[in-house]
């Protein structure tokens, strides 16, 4: 179960029920505390997900050293793509990261890219200007993948029903399977996402779970309504462990995260694309995604998590955010909680204030008390190590399920 975990004057309350045994703690080098799953400290007072970005800063190195591996894999992407029309598929939002990207992936790397945008129904509309904007300055193709509302709408109500904290599952497996869709279709080897574990951090696994099969178990749980099959070129929703061999053993198609090699400072890359790009912020991290400000809430008033708690370590890891700041803010109320559009997404999910009500008051689970792959995932250790070594899956997600998970 996902405890509902808060801080009291005699010690700490996990789903309602007093723990005097239990000890609040937080890191004395990041933000995180005591609230994570999974989260553990060393003598010094320092946590596990410190001791991970350490880890990963070392094994992705930025500066001249990520420059030369960069140049290196993208002299292999240009090779690859000889004869097709594009080198790769980038995934944008139009959020400042993934724009940021497509700038990068054009102008500096010079590779032909396609730009892939899922649509769940939810797109702030200052996102989809930024994104029209950049792909017609850079003279990218912006291809956009809009799911079944039907389908995308009811999954969202299914996790709402599933009392789980992984209320956007279903965008997360729309978005990887757009862009694995689109690189089969296209016959392109690889695909850019514009993440950074710098600016980002790695989120616990019971945060963060990723897994197409869990999916499908839940809605079948809480929705009578077919999915559409599974089909190369147009995957749906379908995103599993078959589905994921397919992709990245059988047609060779690579997931690459080239911000983890570059020197990113959000500052400047803002500046960047606001003067080039005619990049709009869209009011807040994520916001690209009106759905985030329901997340935020739910995730927030009945889970107890915090992720900008997550990033905003990340950030004071990084030098980007002094700590005080970043302590300041934790477990405060994000600004895109805004009422009117929570009240907005409740209506277009369409269903009423009291239904929602009702499984806010759900009790809390997480992906280890319903039907997934895990057990699977767990058995396959080895060949998901072996994948991570040849680059077919993110190194980062090796680390994260077998290294930080529950």
């Amino acid at each position: 179960m996902t405890n509902s975990f808060k801080i009291g004057e005699k010690g700490v309350v996990v789903n309602g029920k007093l723990h005097p045994e239990l000890t609040y703690q937080i890191c004395t080098r990041c933000v995180q505390d005591s609230t994570v799953p999974g989260i553990s400290f060393d003598h010094n007072g320092e946590c596990n997900f410190c001791h991970l970005w350490d880890k990963l800063d070392g094994m992705f190195p930025n500066g001249e050293k990520g420059k030369a591996i960069l140049d290196k894999i993208f002299a292999e992407i240009k090779e690859k793509g000889k004869g097709r029309k594009f080198d790769v598929v980038v995934g944008i939002s139009g959020g400042r990261d993934s724009i940021y990207l497509l700038w990068k992936v054009v102008k500096e790397w010079g590779l032909r890219a396609i730009a892939v945008h899922f649509n769940d129904g939810f797109d702030n509309p200052v996102a989809g200007e930024n994104m029209i904007n950049a792909c017609r300055i850079l003279g990218v193709e912006l291809r956009t993948i809009t799911s079944d509302w039907r389908e995308g709408k009811q999954l969202k109500i299914d996790f709402l029903k599933a009392s789980c904290p992984d209320l956007n599952l279903g965008t997360d497996i729309g978005i990887a399977s757009s862009l694995f869709g689109v690189a089969a279709k296209e016959n392109v080897k690889y695909i850019l996402i514009g993440q950074s574990f710098r600016t980002e951090g790695v989120k616990p696994l019971s945060w963060a779970y990723f897994d197409g099969d869990y999916l499908r178990a839940v809605h079948k749980m809480h929705s009578d309504l077919p999915l559409r099959p599974w089909t190369p070129n147009d995957p749906g929703f379908n995103m599993g462990v078959k589905e994921m061999f397919y992709y990245t053993v059988q047609r060779g198609i690579r997931t690459f995260t080239p911000m983890y090699y570059s020197d990113y400072h959000r500052p400047t890359a803002e500046k960047i694309i606001t003067e080039n790009l005619e990049w709009v912020y869209p009011g807040a991290h994520y916001f690209d995604d009106l759905y985030h400000s329901l997340i935020k809430y739910v995730h927030r008033v009945k889970f107890n998590i915090d992720m900008n708690m997550n990033s905003d370590s990340a950030l004071v890891r990084n030098g980007e955010l002094k700590r005080e700041d970043a302590l300041a803010r934790a477990h405060g109320i994000y600004a895109i909680e805004d009422p009117k559009v929570i009240q907005l997404c409740i209506k277009r999910l369409g269903i009423t204030q009291e239904e929602f009500d009702s499984y806010l008051a759900l009790p809390a689970k997480d992906f280890h008390d319903l039907p997934t792959s895990y057990p699977l995932i767990k058995l396959a250790r080895p060949m998901v190590w072996l994948m991570s070594q040849m680059n077919l899956l993110p190194k980062v997600a090796y680390l994260k399920y077998y290294k930080h998970g529950r």
